[in-house]
């Protein structure tokens, strides 16, 4: 099993390592702003699906909408750059939000970003695919597939370490970059020449509402549905920890850059989306029609679906990147399982990578990997992470007084602004539509996390050590020995117990007269002075009578004394063969482990190859 996990995940690393494994700009644009880019690729589709039922003229509403988008994007980008600066440690919305506002709603930015990290890998790994199935709409039967496929292999190339992970995602992401800019730029120079471009094909679902005029509720929905395009945005200030020095410095740089070219790239396919009057499909996506009308089927086309569904998919490893780190910070606070916070072989949290990977496989094959059947549950948990965010920056403003404190009150107050308004209106026009489970499940993620802390601070005070504690040292040991028949396993666990203690009984439960008869003929022989109880089990049962027995002697043990019960256990020469053989003694074990208040041991005896001779003999 560990030349099998070296094999597909690498030899692990030494802590000293860990230095090498940060990110310098360039490599950490491609990895935490994947997820924020590649929402360009299907958040102008979104606007479109809620303008096109109304008709031609709505759809001329999805500019000034994507406009308004883009100002909010700004407010975040500049919110963002003051929270690297304030907090070089990473953890985001969690981290402030628990440091400034407290604990619970620390806690409830934390869930928001558990279910966003889940829903970005979910919704980014069905988005790609659909531009595979849009390119070839032969392979849309096996969308779920294909789409656990891509989950299987993003989380093996992340398990292989961070910077692994960073060389591998780098050029899908400048391709998809460069080919997208290249698109815009042929659409504006076409558009500005008048040069011949074949028409839009017509939706069915143009002009398909009862609607005549728009609402400013349309609108609405249309503007919450845009919103997409600013999931990843907090990515950056949560990885900040994975930059090179100076990190917070290139954090900030790598924010920047990245909202700049959204602007250029969400700005521009909405505007030639709305210029060639492309409407939304089932089976195509808008930029693959728009590719199409622009460039015909050719290299060019298939290049820029490529690198579509790569960035698409490879999107969803700014959430492996993120979710491990948020989640070791929750579980260093003592709210999620303590194992989410060591590292792996590859100085990765690995707990935390294939947890993810689980909680979206499943996501997946819930919805029946349908990008528009997910979105509906994206962008709250989002939002409510960055108003959280936003509002506790302004609270560590206030509190701390640094230089520059009133501006950045001012900066972070009008993102939290932004963001709350944003969020009212995504909870409202998206509730029937599926929101309504995100906001039914932050409280009960909240109350889990609230549970889990519970537990661990009843036990930390349960096993504390207080100083006038005193020891009690057993006088005396009473080992017990569940026998079957007797055999050199059953001898050597005997031994072993007889050089402990001089209080050793062996048990037996009868459940073969002969079997039992003979076990006591050849018990008489070798171990005469030691005990050997026979119990007559008449239902066939081994552990009823047996735990039965172990009360009766508890019952009777004085609070000096120790029970151990020790099991006697053969390891097979082959692993396979472990499985051949009956596995009394671990269920024995479970049983008495989460029941009694022994010692419990097991006493290994490893059986060597047979040799040629032997296998011979057995074979006659």
């Amino acid at each position: 099993m560990f030349r099998l996990k070296n094999l597909i995940i690498g030899k692990p690393m030494h802590n000293s390592l860990l230095v090498h494994e940060k990110l310098t700009k360039i490599k950490a644009l491609a990895v935490y702003s994947s997820d924020a880019l590649s929402s360009v690729a299907y958040a102008t589709e979104e606007i479109l699906w809620i303008l096109a039922p109304l008709g031609a003229f709505a759809l001329s509403y999805s500019l000034p909408i994507a406009g308004v988008i883009l100002v909010l994007l700004a407010a975040l980008i500049l919110s963002y750059r003051k929270t690297i600066a304030a907090y070089p440690s990473g953890g985001g919305a969690y981290i402030v939000a628990k440091d400034n506002l407290g604990q619970i709603p620390g806690l409830v930015a934390g869930s928001s970003l558990i279910i966003d990290y889940i829903l970005t890998v979910a919704v980014s790994v069905a988005a790609g695919v659909a531009a595979i199935t849009s390119a070839f709409p032969s392979l849309l039967p096996h969308t779920v597939s294909i789409s656990l496929f891509c989950v299987l292999v993003l989380m093996i190339i992340n398990l292989r370490g961070i910077k692994e992970a960073a060389t591998v995602f780098t050029l899908p992401t400048y391709i998809f970059i460069f080919t997208l800019l290249a698109l815009i730029a042929i659409g504006i120079y076409k558009h500005t020449l008048g040069l011949p471009i074949p028409p839009a094909p017509i939706n069915p679902v143009l002009g398909s509402a009862p609607q005549t005029y728009l609402t400013l509720w349309i609108l609405a929905r249309a503007f919450s549905s845009g919103c997409t395009a600013l999931t990843g945005v907090e990515a950056i200030s949560n990885g900040v920890p994975n930059f090179k020095e100076p990190r917070s410095r290139n954090a900030a740089t790598t924010l920047l850059a990245m909202g700049i070219i959204i602007v250029f790239l969400f700005g521009g396919v909405t505007f030639i989306a709305q210029t060639l009057h492309v409407t939304p499909n089932a089976n195509e996506t808008v930029i693959s029609q728009i590719a199409r009308l622009l460039t015909g089927r050719g290299w060019f086309y298939y290049l820029l679906q490529a690198s579509t569904a790569a960035i698409l998919i490879l999107a969803a490893n700014t959430s492996y990147n993120d979710f491990p780190l948020v989640f070791s910070l929750i579980a260093k606070d003592g709210y999620v399982p303590r194992q989410f916070s060591a590292r792996g072989d590859k100085l990765v949290f690995s707990n935390g990578i294939i947890a993810l990977s689980l909680l979206s496989a499943t996501l997946l094959i819930v919805f029946h990997g349908d990008t528009h059947n997910l979105l509906p549950l994206y962008a709250v948990g989002v939002f409510l992470s960055f108003t959280l965010s936003q509002v506790g920056m302004v609270v560590h403003w206030f509190k701390s007084r640094e230089k520059g404190w009133r501006t950045n009150i001012i900066v972070n107050g009008f993102g939290a602004m932004l963001s709350g308004m944003v969020l009212l209106i995504l909870g409202t026009t998206k509730f029937i539509h599926g929101a309504w489970i995100v906001i039914v499940l932050i409280p009960l993620i909240v109350l889990t996390l609230i549970k889990i802390h519970k537990h661990y601070v009843d036990i930390a005070k349960m096993l504390r050590v207080d100083d006038n504690h005193t020891f009690e040292h057993p006088e005396h040991i009473k080992v017990i020995v569940p026998v079957a028949t007797f055999t050199r396993v059953v001898a050597n666990t005997i031994e072993y117990a007889l050089s402990i203690s001089n209080d050793v009984t062996a048990v037996h439960i009868v459940l073969d007269d002969e079997k039992a008869q003979r076990l006591k003929t050849r018990w008489e022989k070798y171990y005469p002075v030691t005990t050997l109880v026979m119990i007559n089990s008449p239902y066939r049962s081994m552990l009823s009578p047996l735990l039965d027995y172990l009360d009766e002697v508890e019952k009777s043990t004085e609070s000096h004394e120790l029970i151990m019960i020790l099991i006697p256990e053969f390891i097979t020469h082959k692993w396979w063969q472990y499985f051949l053989h009956n596995q009394s003694g671990l269920l024995l074990k479970s049983v008495l482990f989460f029941n009694k208040s022994y010692v419990i041991a097991s006493v290994p005896y490893h059986l060597s190859e047979p040799r040629k001779k032997e296998k011979h003999n057995v074979a006659k």
